[in-house]
């Protein structure tokens, strides 16, 4: 990019002092969950872009997700990327892998409530699926596998909100019904380069899921059926990946809808999802009386 210095752990904050930053967060030695973090150096420019690492430092007040919603111009998720996961749902190991998308109002910050409106009350099936994060960084269109990863901004960490009897019976054979609703999709809490992860490389690093402090998900980085490399040249095959688009690599094994029975989520349950090296998010579900609203 031409520039001295690159951002390592891009966060987007409010600091003490009211107003919204970028920043390279700066994470204290004892500290492992960028979450955690207390400070950052100021960032001025545009983060796809051109931009410089300022020496200003702010104290962060609160974070939010690393890109405004108005940043990402499209979600891609993909579906039963690990086979443990394959294997609950009852499905087979996809051969390629499994698109769905998102619209970008369903992205929310790191420690947003998710809130669920009445459409998503109905019926039963509210589920949690811990996801590693890719954020594209430049355009990439009918790239390599070898280059794929020279496209990538950056790594965090989602939760691909879903509602299963939207998505498996009342969804018309598509899941994005089932995961659509405004902020389903929480992220964060920063967009972690290759070079600010351990060892410089998402290699041996653990994802895991915990619901009000019960660990439900646990599962190796590893274990994805399509890497990042693969799945950025594969999405970017006559299409074009924009910067600030994000890739949702699906969930490991864990979700409820594989458990007998299932417990499913309810309103004011708490769900954390962590990567290591990235940090977590932590979002509360939260029901919204729509009593008004028409049911469908």
């Amino acid at each position: 990019m031409g520039r001295s210095l690159i951002f390592q752990r891009l966060v987007r904050f409010i600091a003490k002092d009211g107003k919204t930053y970028f920043g390279d967060a700066i994470l204290p030695s004892s500290a492992k969950d960028i979450s955690q973090a207390t400070s950052a150096r100021l960032i001025s420019g545009d983060v796809l872009g051109d931009y410089t690492i300022t020496e200003n430092v702010a104290e962060i007040s609160s974070l939010l997700s690393p890109l405004a919603a108005s940043q990402t111009r499209t979600v891609r998720c993909l579906g039963l990327n690990y086979a443990n996961h394959a294997k609950e749902a009852g499905m087979p190991i996809p051969k390629s892998p499994v698109l769905f998308y998102k619209p970008n109002t369903a992205l929310s910050g790191p420690t947003d409530a998710i809130p669920v409106h009445a459409v998503a009350q109905q019926g039963t099936g509210l589920d949690y699926e811990g996801e590693l994060v890719i954020v594209i960084g430049k355009e990439a269109l009918n790239v390599s596998q070898a280059e794929a990863e020279e496209y990538v901004l950056g790594y965090a960490v989602g939760n691909d909100v879903s509602h299963r009897d939207w998505q498996q019976k009342w969804g018309g054979s598509q899941w994005s019904l089932g995961k659509c609703y405004n902020g389903w999709a929480p992220w964060g809490p920063a967009i972690v380069t290759k070079k600010g992860l351990p060892g410089g490389s998402l290699k041996g690093l653990r994802i895991s899921t915990t619901v009000n402090g019960h660990v439900k998900q646990n599962e190796l980085l590893d274990d994805m059926v399509f890497g990042v490399a693969y799945t950025v040249s594969f999405l970017s095959q006559g299409v074009t990946l924009l910067p600030g688009d994000l890739i949702f690599t699906g969930t490991p094994a864990g979700v409820q809808l594989g458990q007998h029975p299932p417990v499913w989520l309810t309103d004011g349950d708490e769900v954390k999802v962590a990567v290591d090296g990235i940090g977590g998010i932590c979002n509360r579900m939260e029901f919204i009386n729509d009593k008004n609203k028409a049911h469908i």
